[in-house]
C-alpha cells in the first residue's frame, strides 16, 4: 500500500514543480502569455502542466520513434521542433494559456525542461 502512496505522492509533487516550472516560463519567455490573475492563473498553469505530462508520457514517444529517421539525418535536432509543437499544442489546448509562435514554443519547452529538472533536483532530493 506505501508504494502506491509512494507513487502518487511523487506524481503530484512532480505535477506542482512542473506548475511552478511553467510559471517561471511564462514570467520570463516572450510568446508565452497567461491570460488570467490569482487563482485562475494557477489553475490555467496545473492543467497545462498536467496536459503537458501526459503527452510526454503518451504521445511524444509514438512521435519520437515515428521521427526516427529524419532525428538521425538532424543529429537530434529535430527532437526540439517536435518538443516545441507538443507544448505549443497543450497551450493550445487549455483557454487562457497562449502560445503566439514556435520559436516561442522551442524556446519555452527548453527553459521548462531544465527548470523542471533543477526544481526536481532541489525539492526532491532533499
Amino acid at each position: 500500500m506505501s508504494n502506491k502512496n509512494s507513487f502518487f505522492r511523487d506524481i503530484i509533487i512532480k505535477w506542482l514543480i512542473n506548475t511552478l516550472a511553467l510559471f517561471i516560463v511564462v514570467k520570463f519567455i516572450k510568446g508565452i502569455n497567461l491570460n488570467a490573475t490569482g487563482f485562475d492563473a494557477f489553475i490555467i498553469l496545473a492543467v497545462t502542466a498536467a496536459i503537458i505530462g501526459i503527452i510526454n508520457a503518451l504521445i511524444r514517444p509514438i512521435i519520437l520513434l515515428l521521427t526516427l529517421p529524419i532525428n538521425i539525418l538532424t543529429f537530434g535536432l529535430f527532437t526540439f521542433i517536435i518538443n516545441g509543437i507538443l507544448f505549443a499544442v497543450a497551450g493550445a489546448l487549455v483557454k487562457g494559456f497562449e502560445i503566439t509562435n514556435l520559436w516561442s514554443a522551442i524556446i519555452g519547452y527548453i527553459f521548462f525542461s531544465i527548470i523542471s529538472f533543477l526544481l526536481t533536483i532541489i525539492i526532491v532530493d532533499n
